[in-house]
């Protein structure tokens, strides 16, 4: 069905498409059956004191106020996650601010945090009751005066909610919010979130989703802080501000984050970086260009524990992750793996 709509729905501006889209998953329309598939067991992981089905999630940005996020799990994700959520409700930045490059399999967005604000989106995931693993992504508003405390402020709200929380230190289209990757600011963040982990007697597992545009120097000294403050894993990564010089479309100046295709190799060596570093001690996420189960496996073999999508989904639509797990399970059966945790890390 999606081979028929989407000449349709890419004719349309990228925006306006979204929208569909979620206006169309608020009906609920497919039933949870038709996104299941043979031997999907073999993908079933253990991780952040979770059981997930599989490791195909989709990443905060495409249900950013948590309109959709059980219609989306029922499409086969083994979990979804919500927002950049900010304390109060943004607009974000100026249309048009998505930007679909199809020949090269990749979006540019620069929205800037656009949600209906913690409090209407925390009402909204109490009452819709969800139907599996949830994780909240938090992030300061544009015109904040104390950017840290907007993250606490998030913390506070959804703990009790949530299945995680993750920390968006990486976004390109927030001013000042990338400086959270120097150490000392990040150490200073992550001590206060624990606060009020310790305050509020929670042990909400904290995430952190970094920028793939760091310099390398920067992640032992990530890593260590990470470790010191007990973060429960790592996402890997966020869109990119470079990378646009092999791109074919004539959209690939415009300003925003990068992602799709030209994000797999740079995120995937990010992923065996951090792996190194890490040694074990904290899960990574893997996340950027993800559309097959082959550049899926890439991800795990590079030292990633779970997987996130959000462009693959574009492209690929309702059925990707479905396809995805089918493509994955092929795989393992033709590598003689008989559980997918057996590949992390095992390409680095």
């Amino acid at each position: 069905m999606f081979s028929v709509l989407r000449p349709f729905l890419f004719n349309l501006d990228p925006e306006t498409a979204h929208d569909l889209a979620i206006k169309s998953l608020k009906f609920n329309p497919f039933p949870s059956k038709m996104f299941e598939v043979e031997d999907e067991q073999m993908l079933n992981i253990e991780l952040l004191g979770k059981n997930f089905p599989n490791p195909i999630g989709l990443a905060a940005g495409f249900d950013k106020s948590a309109e959709a996020y059980n219609s989306l799990l029922k499409l086969g994700f083994g979990f979804v996650e919500v927002g950049t959520v900010t304390p109060l409700k943004q607009y974000g930045n100026p249309k048009p601010r998505i930007f679909r490059l199809e020949n090269d399999q990749a979006l540019i967005n620069r929205l800037g945090f656009n949600n209906d604000g913690m409090e209407k989106i925390k009402t909204r995931i109490i009452s819709e009751k969800k139907k599996g693993i949830l994780g909240v992504n938090i992030g300061p508003n544009k015109e904040t005066k104390d950017q840290k405390n907007d993250f606490c402020l998030g913390l506070k709200n959804f703990f009790d909610i949530a299945d995680y929380i993750t920390v968006n230190i990486s976004s390109p289209n927030t001013k000042g919010l990338r400086d959270f990757h120097d150490q000392e600011k990040l150490m200073d963040l992550m001590v206060g979130l624990n606060k009020i982990k310790k305050d509020n007697g929670t042990n909400i597992p904290l995430l952190l989703k970094i920028s793939p545009d760091i310099n390398n120097s920067h992640i032992p000294e990530i890593a260590d802080a990470a470790i010191k403050n007990n973060i429960s894993a790592i996402i890997l990564t966020n869109t990119t501000n470079g990378n646009r010089d092999h791109l074919t479309s004539e959209l690939k100046d415009e300003e925003g984050g990068l992602s799709g295709d030209p994000l797999h190799q740079i995120s995937n060596n990010m992923i065996k970086k951090f792996h190194k570093e890490l040694n074990n001690k904290i899960p990574i996420i893997g996340v950027g260009g993800i559309n097959s189960g082959k550049s899926a496996f890439e991800k795990i073999m590079a030292g990633a524990s779970l997987l996130q999508l959000y462009t693959g989904f574009v492209y690929r639509g309702p059925s990707a992750a479905k396809d995805i797990k089918k493509e994955l399970i092929q795989i393992l059966k033709s590598e003689g793996i008989k559980n997918i945790k057996e590949a992390i890390g095992k390409g680095v």
